[in-house]
């Protein structure tokens, strides 16, 4: 008999890397990748090159609704598509995670974790090409994107139908936190405005605006978080209506394009590292408060109206607004309105970055050039100063505020 050879199973061993990660924020201008999965079957890399000659694949987005995407994977040589959306099928369906795609470059020894598209894993389905309209919109796809008070109102009725007796009174008891938060009863609703009054700080008020258009400020402050007053650009009863992303933090769910700016989407990853939970409700409400500006801008002018269509405003936020910007039968807000509300965000970017704002991103919510954001910082008595080919805000205390140049006579 001969002697069996045994052939020793050569093991691969384990590369360890020590890399560096780098996280990189969604950027509204471009598309993030788009992430999609084939539930036929389908093996795109077989029978192909590399899986790269063989394959077409197209991304369309809406022209009304820019946050609709579609993904159209055609074959050659083939008569059958492959189509998903990110409004339609399987991506309508409850999701409470968020995705990200990790690149790992081995050569500089880092991992970049970047957001995917829409927040969604698209399901391509096979359609054969010719049989079906291009995806001409379903007509019920409108009727599918219900608002966020017509989602409660189903999610309600299907609870009472449905649900344990356990679920029912859970659920009507979250009903009557919302209905305190969004109105109360009348005499806690004038109890939080009477809390939230400050005759000082209205008088204050008034005598700034009138003078420089601009938030509450203390010319004498020898610290920038002091220059302007927090206390009195946000009321004590007005912070107990600011954590919605404070909620939404801790229940680790996403902030959609749609419901808020990119500003407060890039900076919430902050929340993440802040451990004292004042602390991170402070924060999470000086964004909050971005956002219902930024909204109460759109819903009233003529280029962002349809960003704000379902916004909701809580009652406090929406009386002081109206009030402080006197919107007029036009529903229009006048220019020097518009310049004082652009004050009021741009002050609270400050306190959100630290007084070392970026003002980049929170330019494209205010729907103005970067550039010209410059002389409402310069304005507000901030230096722009350049890192490593970023300009960035900073706030120097004392407040000096620029003085009105005049022209010379010839």
């Amino acid at each position: 008999m001969g002697e069996s050879i045994k052939k020793k199973s050569k093991k691969k061993k384990k590369e360890t890397h020590t890399v560096t990660m780098e996280t990189i924020a969604e950027n509204p201008n471009n598309i993030s990748p788009m992430v999609g999965y084939f539930p036929s079957g389908y093996d795109p890399l077989r029978n192909t090159n590399d899986g790269v000659e063989e394959l077409s694949t197209k991304l369309y987005r809406n022209v009304r609704r820019n946050n609709r995407l579609q993904v159209v994977v055609s074959p050659y040589g083939s008569q059958v598509d492959f189509v998903g959306t990110n409004y339609s099928g399987e991506a309508t369906s409850a999701q409470l995670c968020t995705y990200s795609l990790g690149i790992l470059d081995k050569e500089t020894q880092t991992l970049k974790i970047v957001p995917i598209a829409a927040n969604k894993i698209i399901r391509l389905e096979p359609r054969v090409r010719g049989s079906e309209v291009p995806d001409a919109e379903d007509p019920d796809t409108a009727k599918q994107e219900l608002t966020a008070e017509e989602r409660n109102d189903k999610m309600r009725e299907l609870t009472q139908m449905y649900s344990s007796k356990k679920s029912i009174r859970q659920a009507r008891k979250l009903d009557s936190l919302r209905q305190q938060e969004d109105t109360g009863n009348q005499e806690e609703f004038d109890r939080n405005i009477a809390g939230a009054i400050n005759k000082e700080a209205l008088e204050v008020t008034v005598a700034t605006d009138s003078a420089r258009n601009i938030p509450p400020h203390d010319l004498d402050a020898t610290i920038p978080q002091l220059a302007y007053p927090l206390d009195r650009i946000i009321s004590k009863g007005e912070w107990d209506f600011l954590l919605d992303i404070f909620e939404l933090t801790e229940a680790g769910a996403e902030m959609t394009p749609d419901l808020y700016p990119s500003f407060v989407r890039n900076r919430s990853y902050k929340l993440e590292h802040i451990q004292d939970e004042d602390e991170k409700k402070r924060l999470a409400g000086i964004l909050s408060f971005i956002t219902h500006l930024v909204k109460f801008k759109d819903k009233h002018s003529m280029d962002g109206v349809s960003s704000a269509k379902h916004h909701k405003f809580p009652g406090i936020l929406s009386q002081k607004f109206t009030s402080m910007f006197s919107i007029s039968d036009s529903k229009r807000l006048p220019e020097e309105k518009v310049t004082l509300l652009i004050n009021y965000v741009l002050v609270l970017t400050l306190f959100a970055d630290d007084f070392r704002s970026d003002p980049s991103d929170i330019a494209k919510d205010l729907r103005i050039n970067a550039v010209a954001l410059r002389p409402f910082y310069e304005y507000l008595g901030c230096k722009l100063v350049r890192e490593k080919n970023i300009v960035l805000a900073t706030l120097p205390v004392p407040l000096v505020f620029p003085g009105v140049r005049r022209k010379r006579r010839r």
